[in-house]
Protein backbone atom coordinates (compact mmCIF):
# COMPACT_ATOMS: atom_id res chain seq x y z
CA UNK A 1 0.00 0.00 0.00
CA UNK A 2 1.02 3.44 -1.05
CA UNK A 3 2.65 5.72 1.84
CA UNK A 4 -0.24 8.63 2.20
CA UNK A 5 -0.95 11.79 4.16
CA UNK A 6 -3.75 13.74 4.85
CA UNK A 7 -3.40 17.98 4.85
CA UNK A 8 -6.24 20.63 4.91
CA UNK A 9 -6.88 19.63 1.47
CA UNK A 10 -7.27 16.26 1.67
CA UNK A 11 -5.95 12.75 0.84
CA UNK A 12 -2.66 13.35 -0.80
CA UNK A 13 -0.47 10.21 -1.73
CA UNK A 14 3.42 10.59 -0.72
CA UNK A 15 4.97 8.27 -3.10
CA UNK A 16 5.16 10.00 -6.57
CA UNK A 17 6.26 13.60 -4.38
CA UNK A 18 9.00 11.45 -2.62
CA UNK A 19 10.27 10.22 -6.55
CA UNK A 20 10.50 13.95 -6.94
CA UNK A 21 11.96 14.87 -4.40
CA UNK A 22 14.81 11.99 -4.65
CA UNK A 23 15.07 12.84 -8.58
CA UNK A 24 16.02 16.66 -7.47
CA UNK A 25 18.16 15.85 -5.35
CA UNK A 26 19.97 13.40 -7.25
CA UNK A 27 20.55 15.84 -10.39
CA UNK A 28 21.94 18.88 -8.06
CA UNK A 29 24.25 16.27 -7.03
CA UNK A 30 25.04 14.93 -10.71
CA UNK A 31 25.56 19.06 -11.38
CA UNK A 32 28.15 18.79 -8.65
CA UNK A 33 30.18 16.08 -9.16
CA UNK A 34 30.57 16.83 -12.93
CA UNK A 35 34.12 17.37 -14.10
CA UNK A 36 35.59 19.26 -16.04
CA UNK A 37 32.75 21.82 -15.12
CA UNK A 38 34.66 25.63 -15.90
CA UNK A 39 34.46 27.71 -12.94
CA UNK A 40 32.28 25.71 -10.45
CA UNK A 41 32.71 23.72 -7.64
CA UNK A 42 33.23 20.10 -8.21
CA UNK A 43 34.65 17.18 -5.97
CA UNK A 44 37.72 18.05 -7.72
CA UNK A 45 38.13 21.36 -6.64
CA UNK A 46 36.90 24.97 -5.55
CA UNK A 47 36.95 26.36 -8.83
CA UNK A 48 36.71 29.89 -8.69
CA UNK A 49 35.22 30.21 -5.06
CA UNK A 50 37.17 30.65 -2.33
CA UNK A 51 33.79 30.62 0.30
CA UNK A 52 32.91 27.30 -0.46
CA UNK A 53 33.84 23.48 -1.28
CA UNK A 54 31.97 20.23 -2.48
CA UNK A 55 30.86 19.75 0.56
CA UNK A 56 29.06 23.07 1.55
CA UNK A 57 27.11 22.22 -1.57
CA UNK A 58 26.46 18.37 -0.12
CA UNK A 59 25.04 20.31 3.22
CA UNK A 60 22.91 22.62 1.16
CA UNK A 61 21.43 19.85 -1.00
CA UNK A 62 20.89 17.71 2.06
CA UNK A 63 18.74 20.65 3.83
CA UNK A 64 16.75 20.62 0.64
CA UNK A 65 15.15 17.54 0.60
CA UNK A 66 12.13 18.28 2.39
CA UNK A 67 11.67 21.26 0.60
CA UNK A 68 11.43 19.10 -3.24
CA UNK A 69 9.23 17.10 -1.20
CA UNK A 70 6.83 19.67 0.07
CA UNK A 71 6.82 21.67 -2.74
CA UNK A 72 5.59 18.77 -5.10
CA UNK A 73 2.74 17.88 -2.79
CA UNK A 74 2.01 21.97 -2.78
CA UNK A 75 1.90 21.60 -6.60
CA UNK A 76 0.07 18.26 -6.49
CA UNK A 77 -2.87 20.87 -4.64
CA UNK A 78 -2.68 23.59 -6.91
CA UNK A 79 -0.90 25.41 -5.03
CA UNK A 80 -1.12 29.46 -5.94
CA UNK A 81 2.57 31.14 -6.37
CA UNK A 82 2.13 32.76 -3.28
CA UNK A 83 2.52 29.26 -1.35
CA UNK A 84 5.40 27.91 -3.60
CA UNK A 85 7.44 31.51 -2.92
CA UNK A 86 6.87 30.93 0.73
CA UNK A 87 8.25 27.48 0.43
CA UNK A 88 11.49 28.65 -1.48
CA UNK A 89 11.91 31.61 1.39
CA UNK A 90 11.96 28.78 4.00
CA UNK A 91 14.13 26.07 1.82
CA UNK A 92 16.24 28.90 1.35
CA UNK A 93 16.32 29.97 5.23
CA UNK A 94 17.28 26.09 6.08
CA UNK A 95 20.32 26.45 3.08
CA UNK A 96 21.74 29.44 4.48
CA UNK A 97 21.70 27.43 7.91
CA UNK A 98 23.24 24.72 6.51
CA UNK A 99 26.03 26.27 4.59
CA UNK A 100 26.99 29.11 7.13
CA UNK A 101 25.23 31.80 5.21
CA UNK A 102 26.77 30.79 1.45
CA UNK A 103 24.61 30.74 -1.14
CA UNK A 104 25.19 27.41 -2.86
CA UNK A 105 21.27 26.59 -4.34
CA UNK A 106 19.49 29.66 -4.43
CA UNK A 107 19.09 29.14 -7.89
CA UNK A 108 18.17 26.17 -7.85
CA UNK A 109 15.74 26.33 -4.87
CA UNK A 110 13.43 28.24 -7.51
CA UNK A 111 14.62 26.94 -11.22
CA UNK A 112 13.95 22.92 -9.84
CA UNK A 113 11.27 24.15 -7.16
CA UNK A 114 8.92 24.85 -10.11
CA UNK A 115 9.78 22.25 -11.79
CA UNK A 116 8.80 20.13 -8.79
CA UNK A 117 5.77 21.66 -8.27
CA UNK A 118 5.17 21.18 -11.85
CA UNK A 119 5.72 17.35 -11.79
CA UNK A 120 3.30 17.02 -8.56
CA UNK A 121 0.68 18.60 -10.65
CA UNK A 122 0.82 16.89 -13.82
CA UNK A 123 -0.40 13.32 -14.83
CA UNK A 124 2.29 13.14 -16.85
CA UNK A 125 6.19 13.51 -16.34
CA UNK A 126 7.16 13.96 -19.65
CA UNK A 127 9.20 16.96 -20.48
CA UNK A 128 5.99 18.87 -22.43
CA UNK A 129 3.73 18.38 -20.20
CA UNK A 130 5.70 19.34 -17.09
CA UNK A 131 6.45 22.80 -19.49
CA UNK A 132 3.27 23.24 -20.45
CA UNK A 133 1.72 22.16 -16.79
CA UNK A 134 4.06 24.84 -15.32
CA UNK A 135 3.18 27.78 -17.57
CA UNK A 136 -0.51 26.86 -17.64
CA UNK A 137 -0.66 26.83 -13.62
CA UNK A 138 1.62 29.79 -12.96
CA UNK A 139 2.97 31.48 -15.57
CA UNK A 140 1.23 34.43 -15.27
CA UNK A 141 2.59 34.62 -11.45
CA UNK A 142 5.91 33.96 -12.41
CA UNK A 143 5.75 37.06 -15.27
CA UNK A 144 4.14 39.41 -12.14
CA UNK A 145 6.68 38.32 -9.69
CA UNK A 146 9.77 40.83 -9.51
CA UNK A 147 11.25 39.74 -6.38
CA UNK A 148 14.32 41.62 -4.18
CA UNK A 149 15.34 44.15 -5.98
CA UNK A 150 18.87 44.24 -4.50
CA UNK A 151 19.49 40.44 -5.11
CA UNK A 152 22.74 40.23 -8.21
CA UNK A 153 20.30 39.16 -11.05
CA UNK A 154 18.13 42.17 -10.24
CA UNK A 155 21.04 44.11 -10.25
CA UNK A 156 22.63 42.52 -13.04
CA UNK A 157 19.19 42.92 -15.04
CA UNK A 158 19.00 46.65 -14.64
CA UNK A 159 22.67 46.75 -15.40
CA UNK A 160 23.19 44.59 -18.47
CA UNK A 161 19.20 43.84 -19.30
CA UNK A 162 20.03 40.44 -18.78
CA UNK A 163 17.09 38.12 -18.24
CA UNK A 164 17.82 35.89 -15.49
CA UNK A 165 15.44 33.13 -13.68
CA UNK A 166 12.38 34.80 -13.19
CA UNK A 167 11.76 35.47 -17.20
CA UNK A 168 13.28 31.85 -17.48
CA UNK A 169 10.34 30.81 -15.62
CA UNK A 170 7.83 32.65 -16.80
CA UNK A 171 8.65 31.29 -20.27
CA UNK A 172 8.80 27.79 -19.57
CA UNK A 173 12.63 27.61 -18.83
CA UNK A 174 13.26 27.85 -22.96
CA UNK A 175 16.29 27.38 -22.01
CA UNK A 176 16.02 23.86 -20.70
CA UNK A 177 13.62 22.55 -22.65
CA UNK A 178 14.17 23.55 -26.34
CA UNK A 179 18.39 24.28 -25.56
CA UNK A 180 20.26 22.09 -22.95
CA UNK A 181 17.45 19.33 -23.14
CA UNK A 182 17.59 18.40 -27.05
CA UNK A 183 21.68 18.57 -26.62
CA UNK A 184 21.54 15.76 -23.64
CA UNK A 185 19.28 13.86 -25.60
CA UNK A 186 21.34 14.38 -28.99
CA UNK A 187 25.10 13.66 -26.93
CA UNK A 188 23.41 10.49 -25.48
CA UNK A 189 22.12 9.07 -28.91
CA UNK A 190 25.34 9.06 -30.30
CA UNK A 191 26.65 6.73 -27.59
CA UNK A 192 28.80 8.94 -25.79
CA UNK A 193 27.01 8.35 -21.76
CA UNK A 194 25.47 10.74 -19.53
CA UNK A 195 28.82 12.58 -18.65
CA UNK A 196 29.95 13.63 -21.99
CA UNK A 197 26.29 14.65 -22.65
CA UNK A 198 26.24 16.51 -19.49
CA UNK A 199 29.22 18.53 -20.51
CA UNK A 200 27.91 19.04 -23.75
CA UNK A 201 24.62 20.42 -22.61
CA UNK A 202 26.84 22.40 -19.61
CA UNK A 203 28.90 24.19 -22.87
CA UNK A 204 25.99 24.74 -24.78
CA UNK A 205 24.60 26.73 -21.54
CA UNK A 206 26.94 28.76 -21.22
CA UNK A 207 27.25 29.48 -25.10
CA UNK A 208 23.87 30.71 -25.57
CA UNK A 209 22.62 32.03 -21.53
CA UNK A 210 22.41 35.43 -20.45
CA UNK A 211 24.16 34.34 -17.01
CA UNK A 212 23.39 36.77 -14.55
CA UNK A 213 26.02 35.33 -11.89
CA UNK A 214 29.12 35.99 -14.57
CA UNK A 215 27.59 39.23 -15.51
CA UNK A 216 28.00 39.82 -11.51
CA UNK A 217 31.48 38.73 -11.47
CA UNK A 218 32.86 39.71 -14.64
CA UNK A 219 30.62 42.06 -16.25
CA UNK A 220 30.03 42.47 -19.92
CA UNK A 221 33.77 41.53 -20.62
CA UNK A 222 33.67 38.42 -18.69
CA UNK A 223 30.31 37.41 -20.02
CA UNK A 224 31.89 37.38 -23.20
CA UNK A 225 35.10 34.73 -22.18
CA UNK A 226 32.10 32.42 -20.97
CA UNK A 227 30.51 32.60 -24.47
CA UNK A 228 33.28 32.89 -26.77
CA UNK A 229 35.58 30.09 -25.05
CA UNK A 230 32.15 27.74 -25.06
CA UNK A 231 31.49 28.57 -28.60
CA UNK A 232 34.65 27.26 -29.89
CA UNK A 233 34.36 24.34 -27.46
CA UNK A 234 31.61 23.41 -29.43
CA UNK A 235 32.58 24.58 -33.23
CA UNK A 236 35.45 21.58 -32.37
CA UNK A 237 32.78 19.50 -31.97
CA UNK A 238 32.32 19.42 -28.03
CA UNK A 239 32.72 16.01 -26.68
CA UNK A 240 33.06 14.75 -29.64
CA UNK A 241 36.37 15.64 -30.75
CA UNK A 242 40.18 14.27 -29.64
CA UNK A 243 41.47 16.01 -26.61
CA UNK A 244 37.88 17.15 -25.73
CA UNK A 245 38.97 17.11 -21.88
CA UNK A 246 41.94 19.12 -22.43
CA UNK A 247 40.35 21.79 -23.58
CA UNK A 248 37.22 21.99 -21.48
CA UNK A 249 40.09 21.70 -18.56
CA UNK A 250 41.99 24.79 -20.23
CA UNK A 251 38.20 26.80 -20.10
CA UNK A 252 37.99 26.16 -16.04
CA UNK A 253 41.38 27.34 -15.44
CA UNK A 254 40.51 30.45 -17.75
CA UNK A 255 37.45 31.07 -15.83
CA UNK A 256 39.12 30.84 -12.40
CA UNK A 257 41.61 33.07 -13.81
CA UNK A 258 38.99 35.83 -14.42
CA UNK A 259 36.85 34.35 -11.12
CA UNK A 260 34.16 33.36 -13.76
CA UNK A 261 31.47 31.14 -12.31
CA UNK A 262 28.64 30.42 -14.75
CA UNK A 263 25.95 29.35 -11.54
CA UNK A 264 22.73 29.76 -14.01
CA UNK A 265 23.96 27.77 -16.53
CA UNK A 266 24.76 25.14 -13.52
CA UNK A 267 21.30 25.55 -11.90
CA UNK A 268 19.83 24.56 -15.28
CA UNK A 269 22.10 21.72 -16.20
CA UNK A 270 20.60 20.72 -12.52
CA UNK A 271 17.03 21.45 -14.01
CA UNK A 272 17.73 19.63 -17.01
CA UNK A 273 19.15 16.10 -15.67
CA UNK A 274 15.58 16.34 -13.59
CA UNK A 275 13.52 16.44 -16.40
CA UNK A 276 15.46 13.96 -18.33
CA UNK A 277 15.44 11.47 -15.39
CA UNK A 278 12.23 12.03 -14.00
CA UNK A 279 10.79 11.64 -17.87
CA UNK A 280 12.61 8.19 -18.18
CA UNK A 281 11.06 7.07 -14.93
CA UNK A 282 7.94 7.94 -16.29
Amino acid sequence: MAEACFTAHGFIAVDPAATIARHAVRSLYQELALYPKPGLVSLVDTGSHEDMDASTFVRSLFSLRRYFLDIALAGAQDASFAVLRDLGIEAERRMLLATGGINTHRGAIFSLGMLCAAAGRSLSWQPADLRATMVDCWGAALSRHRGSSSSNGAVVHARHAAPGAREQAAAGFPAIFELALPTLRRTLALGRGLRCARIDTLFTLMAELSDTNVYHRGGLEGARIVRDTSLDFLARGGTAADGWEDKAVAAHRLFVAHRLSPGGAADLLAATCFVHSLGSAS
